[in-house]
């Protein structure tokens, strides 16, 4: 019988630079990746000052200078060898990496597909040696003061057919600097430049981590993000996380600033990106996204580095645990109460007398009104007592009282456009968007209501008709039950029509007919099963919207300060639930500077 045409070629053996060639498509993808692996060597080498130059993106030239401790005249030809490292020895040394590079083929990689040289003196030695990456060569002197300078030119110059699949030159120095940015905020104690076409496009003094933050992310970023460091945490073993993490009003349209790290190694880990995702979930529009600088610590035996050959990827031994613990932090972090944010003196603001006898009157009509606020009782019991023993103005309005007896909020001064409350505290003047800082409210009354499983319910006096389709009427029937346990009362009034005979009473003050319509269409939609547990939260974010208060409505002193009080005492009353900021503050430095006083 012949051998067959189709059988495969005999096993061989590899040359060794189609094997680094092969290699270098792991952990060469572009120029950036390049950048990043010699920046990373450049940091493990304990450097203080870091230069690059880079030529057109990246393809013609990367030059990497370093400060730190160099490589031995003997050691510069096994730094360009696949499979030579300093930094582990054993099994245990790579279940403990702590460093950031320590895959031994990297450099030889680069080698595989560029032009490569080494140059690099070692403390202590009388003067720097060079080495390229050229078979045969041999180390030669060299003048250089202290460092590592690594040059790479002509990148893919021996495989074209992967030069072809580059970006264009500004595409592909973008992707460098993101690079540099990158590694620069997990080392902020390191000076960083790049050049692009020897043009300085990037300069980072040594700082510390939240000055280099707003270098990289800027200082709107700085300005609207909270600090979050919940040091040595329970549970899983020695595991810390600290960072900025931006309000939701600074999100973002696209996920472009969001950079988390583990052990100083930025990565790309689904399970902290969705932890962090979930954290900023009941405070952010589904279409945005957050922006954040987050630190995971843990032990470097608990974690898996090495998934992945750009080390972009890991893997946690306690997944689940860490998901839950980097959630709790941030989550935690962005719940802060305003009384504790408002308590802290505002830099610049300059001591002021008491506020007695400078209030002035509120403008409308302020006749009581058939929809109240129903604000609680407490906060609306608190503004009245203050109302009879404060200092009255001629038009028979409570002053605002000393400097130390107001508020995190302060008190009201009047309302404008029937939409913004101007409040006064310590600082100077609060200004409230009343229609989202209540809807805030309702929410988180929502959610606590139903996980205790008491939903109150108001029965309407007289029921509200309207008409429906028939899907609606019948969704209304069949889900009886789990329309009662919202807090809704619903009765078919025909084949088209239903009446709304109950609804939850904190929602009492919406229009019970464009409440129900939109309740329905939301389980038309999606479902019962689906309201009642995945998209539980935006049912009840959509509810709170309808009933808080409406744009254009006058509200009484008392009515806003019961609003202001239960700010106060809600979590994450800063943001509404589409991400929109509730309130502001303008010091009483930055009003002297509006209107130059002191001058």
């Amino acid at each position: 019988m012949s051998e067959s045409t189709n059988a495969l070629p005999k096993i061989h053996l590899l040359p060794d630079l189609l094997i680094s060639q092969i290699a270098a498509g792991e952990v060469v993808e572009r120029p950036a990746s390049v950048l990043k692996e010699l920046l990373e060597n450049a940091l493990d080498a304990g450097s203080s000052t870091i230069q690059i130059q880079i030529e057109e993106g990246g393809v013609k030239l990367i030059r990497v200078s370093d400060d730190g401790c160099g490589i031995a005249q003997d050691e510069l030809a096994l730094a360009l060898t696949r499979h030579a490292t300093s930094k582990i020895a054993s099994l245990d040394d790579l279940e403990r990496v702590a460093t950031l590079g320590f895959r031994g083929e990297a450099l030889a990689s680069v080698a595989a597909v560029a032009r490569v040289t080494l140059t690099s003196r070692a403390r202590g030695a009388a003067h720097a040696w060079r080495l390229s990456a050229d078979p045969g060569a041999a180390p030669e002197p060299a003048a250089l003061a202290a460092g590592t300078v690594v040059e790479m030119r002509d990148l893919y110059y021996n495989t074209p057919a992967r030069r072809k699949f580059l970006k264009s030159e500004g595409t592909e120095f973008t992707h460098c600097s993101e690079a540099v940015k990158r590694i620069a905020l997990a080392h902020p104690a390191v000076a960083f430049t790049l050049s692009h076409n020897g043009r300085v496009s990037l300069h980072l003094a040594k700082s510390d981590a939240r000055g280099r933050a707003g270098a990289i992310l800027g200082d709107d970023f700085l300005a609207q993000s909270r600090s979050v460091d919940t040091g040595i945490g329970p549970g899983v073993t020695g595991i810390r996380v600290f960072g900025q993490c931006a309000l939701p009003a600074h999100s973002r349209a696209r996920s472009d600033a969001q950079y988390c790290y583990v052990n100083g190694r930025f990565v790309r880990d689904k399970l902290l990106s969705h932890a962090l995702r979930e954290a900023y979930q009941d405070m952010l529009h589904g279409s945005r996204f957050p922006a954040y600088c987050v630190f995971l610590e843990i032990d470097p035996s608990t974690v898996d580095v090495n998934v992945h050959p750009a080390k972009t990827e890991v893997r946690f031994r306690d997944s689940r645990a860490v998901h839950q613990y980097v959630f709790h932090a941030v989550q935690r972090t962005l719940s802060t109460s305003l009384t504790s944010e408002l308590d802290a003196p505002i830099a610049g603001t300059p001591e002021r007398p008491t506020f007695a006898g400078t209030a002035r009157p509120v403008f409308g009509n302020w006749a009581p009104r058939q929809q109240s606020l129903r604000a609680n009782e407490p906060a609306t019991a608190a503004y009245l007592a203050f109302a009879q023993t404060a200092q009255l103005t001629p038009a028979g309005l409570p002053v605002a009282p000393a400097h130390d007896a107001a508020p995190p909020l302060g008190y009201a001064l009047a309302q404008l456009h029937g939409i913004y409350i101007l409040a006064q505290n310590a600082q100077g003047l609060i200004i409230v968007d009343m229609h989202a800082a209540h809807e805030r409210i309702l929410y988180e009354k929502l959610k606590n209501a139903l996980d205790d499983r008491q939903v109150a319910t108001q029965t309407l006096l007289i029921p509200a008709i309207f008409k429906a389709e028939a899907l609606d009427v019948a969704a209304a029937e069949e889900h009886a039950p789990a329309l009662r346990e919202l807090g809704f009362d619903l009765a078919p009034m025909g084949p088209a029509q239903l009446a709304v005979r109950a609804v939850p009473a904190l929602l009492q003050a919406a229009d019970p007919a464009a409440l129900v319509s939109a309740l329905l269409g939301e389980l038309r939609e999606h479902g019962i099963t689906q309201l009642l547990s995945a998209r539980r939260n935006e049912l009840l974010a959509t509810m709170a919207c309808h009933g808080a208060v409406r744009a254009r409505r006058l509200l009484s002193p008392p009515e806003m300060n019961a609003l202001l009080r239960q700010m106060e005492e809600t979590e994450r009353a800063d943001q509404c639930n589409h991400g929109r900021p509730t309130w502001t503050q303008i010091s009483i430095a930055e009003l002297d500077r509006l209107f130059l006083r002191g001058r």
